[in-house]
């Protein structure tokens, strides 16, 4: 039986899609784009479900060079296994910063202002055998 993809969490982003999108809440009063949707800034009726950009500039980011404290983080690494990653803060244009996970941890390859893209990305494995997928942003190419 082929492993089923989920996301680590439900109402981060549209899943199963061939074009996800984070979701995100925009607060009907003052158009204000909230991220992730699902914590409640504001009440649902106030709001409207949006679907926020996929590009968006690098903010700002740093090197996550050691193994997060668990919990919260529910990684599959040990110390012995962590390896570093990016994190970063996406501004999507008109819309909201976002937190995210780089697929790139190498310095030399991230520039404040850079253009960046959503892309879907193994996780870890769940208790069930199925594979547990997040969102990140990627350089965009070219």
């Amino acid at each position: 039986m082929a492993k089923q993809q989920v996301p680590v969490q439900e109402g981060l982003f549209t899943w199963p899609s061939d074009s996800p999108r984070l979701i995100g809440r925009r607060e009907k009063k003052t158009g204000r784009v909230y991220f992730p949707a699902i914590h409640h800034y504001v009440a649902d009726e106030d709001s409207e479900e949006v679907l926020l950009n996929t590009r968006g500039k690098l903010w700002t980011w740093t090197i996550q060079g050691f193994l997060p404290k668990n919990p919260p983080y529910k990684g599959p690494e040990t110390v012995e296994t962590f390896k570093p990653y990016g994190v970063g803060y996406i501004e999507l244009p008109g819309e909201v910063i976002v937190e995210s996970r780089l697929t790139v941890a190498d310095p030399g390859k991230l520039k404040i202002g850079m253009e960046m893209e959503l892309t879907i990305i193994p996780f870890r494995e769940d208790e069930n055998g199925n594979e547990v997928i997040t969102y990140a942003f990627k350089p965009v190419e070219g």
